[in-house]
């Protein structure tokens, strides 16, 4: 135990640790606030850059990159209407209504204090539950994957504006963008009309920052004239009081985006979607109506998509298997420096466990302290003239998209979206659930095949596989619940519900005073 202890506090007693995580936190959270600029890019780039370092210094640095990253999608999300990674898509869902409301910055404060409270769950799970968690994670077969994949889109689309069709639609589109290019197991063309620029496929990224950012630029056109608002900066850092309002269901969609976060090649994307979908059907009197400005439409998201970092180093420590694209670069990191991650990692090399939980813990400290620094500086983004800001983001969507590859094709491919999307939110058409359909297209794609070739091609043994395992049924009955939900005679029904119980209240005859 005293040696565990030792190997956790490393990079808590280490100057030059220290101040490596604090810089990589730092750089994570303006590198995670800038779209295009993700953070598999960024930890990527530093493995090259880290190579002939230490292992110690190179993960301290990765580390505080991740934790950043992940946290810093919900400051344009928040602000702009443009989520800086695809995790903090439902972010904006609430953050933005309350940017335009002039609360940016309690958004801000309120997702940085259960963003901590989210990261600090899923290190604890990690470090007393990676065994149990991991061997849950194992169980789940291909065509669990596929069904996960499908219920992602359904609960988007369930929780956009508009009707549930209209997304079902949208996400069924995005499945068909994201299925452009060379078949990956025939390497045959799919969809490219005979184009090269298209074996490759159309990049999430580009399609994400067109959707959100160049559409919302051109929708604001039509009111460009707008007077200002004014963003409240007194009071940033939420009081004692709403953190013990919004604790329980902090946690419990931590614990969800643990172990979703767990699930290899799903991450934090899905998590925060199942955790506002969650939120949105447990809380029973929200302040305001989710989707235009719900604290808890924050609370949910930002606390899920922080735990599930925790979350994903449970399969690639445990098991060797990347729970998402960071923690599958971190594996290439450990090979370089001559480690290998898999099962005999915990009992050859213990020390690398419990440093890179320490490591995470200080990571999350410093997102905690960098969080809620600057927030009034960037708040003032909101208030900046439309003449002036709707040209930065212009430029910033352009410079996003072109970092992606370095290639003015994905520029080409972020300008046509950012037209469909304007047209889409004119005719009220939802455009989160196309992103989520681009970027579980390859989770969908990929798991249905493997599906099938274990059924040997065969439909009817696919069906009869999913009511053999408690985890298909459990997901196969929640797809049919979310479906149901939203048919037109369960709505009815529960309009029907609402009128009675209003009625209810009305003629319930009150207390007579006491008072003479």
């Amino acid at each position: 135990m005293i040696e565990a202890l030792s190997y956790f506090l490393t990079s808590w007693t280490s100057l030059n640790l220290l101040l490596l995580t604090a810089l990589g936190t730092f750089l994570g959270i303006y590198i995670g606030a800038i779209p295009g600029l993700s953070v598999t890019m960024a930890v990527s780039i530093l493995i090259s850059f880290t190579f002939p370092w230490e292992l110690d210094n190179a993960l301290c640095l990765m580390v505080g990159v991740y934790m950043g990253g992940v946290y810093g999608g919900s400051r344009t999300a928040i602000l702009l209407n443009i989520p800086g990674a695809p995790s903090a898509i439902a972010t904006a869902l609430d953050g933005y209504p309350l940017a335009e409301k002039g609360e940016a910055g309690r958004a801000i404060g309120l997702t940085t204090i259960m963003s901590v409270i989210g990261g600090f769950v899923g290190i604890f799970v990690l470090s007393f539950a990676a065994p149990v968690v991991s061997t849950f994670a194992i169980q789940f077969q291909p065509r669990d994957y596929l069904m996960i994949g499908m219920l992602g889109i359904m609960l988007i689309s369930s929780l956009s504006k508009g009707s549930f069709s209209k997304g079902m639609f949208t996400g069924a589109l995005g499945i068909l963008v994201g299925t452009v290019g060379l078949d990956p197991m025939t390497a045959q063309e799919r969809f490219t009309f005979g184009m090269v620029d298209l074996w490759d496929g159309i990049n999430p990224v580009a399609v994400m920052i067109g959707m959100f950012g160049l559409s919302e630029v051109l929708s604001q056109l039509h009111n460009i004239d707008k007077t200002v608002i004014k963003q409240k900066l007194t009071k940033i850092i939420p009081s004692w009081m709403d953190v013990r309002r919004y604790l329980p269901l902090s946690i419990k969609s931590s614990l969800m985006g643990v172990v979703v976060g767990a699930l290899p090649g799903t991450g934090g994307d899905i998590a925060s979607l199942m955790a506002y979908d969650y939120a949105k059907r447990s809380t029973k009197n929200p302040e305001v109506p989710f989707g235009e400005g719900a604290k808890e439409g924050l609370v949910a998201p930002e606390s899920a998509n922080n735990a599930a970092v925790g979350g994903a180093y449970i399969p690639m420590l445990t098991l060797g298997i990347p729970g998402d694209a960071v923690t599958a670069v971190f594996i290439g990191a450990l090979f370089i420096h001559g480690l290998n991650p898999g099962p005999l990692l915990l009992a050859e090399n213990p020390s690398i466990f419990w440093f890179t939980v320490g490591n995470l813990t200080l990571a999350n400290v410093f997102v905690l302290i960098f969080g809620l620094s600057g927030i009034k500086i960037f708040s003032k983004i909101v208030s900046c003239p439309k003449g002036i800001l709707m040209p930065l983001i212009v430029v910033l969507s352009v410079v996003g998209a072109y970092a992606i590859n370095n290639s003015i094709t994905d520029v080409w491919w972020m300008v046509a979206f950012g037209v469909l999307g304007y047209f889409m939110r004119l005719y009220q058409y939802p455009i989160a659930p196309v992103i989520l359909g681009v970027i579980l297209s390859s989770l969908m794609d990929q798991n249905w095949r493997r599906a099938m070739l274990a059924e040997q091609d065969s439909v009817v043994g696919l069906l009869q596989g999913i009511f053999t395992s408690p985890i298909s049924i459990v997901l196969f009955v929640t797809i049919a619940l979310v479906y149901l939900s939203q048919t037109p005679i369960w709505q009815r029904y529960k309009q029907r519900r609402g009128k009675q119980s209003l009625k209810s209240q009305v003629n319930k005859p009150r207390a007579k005073s006491s008072v003479k």
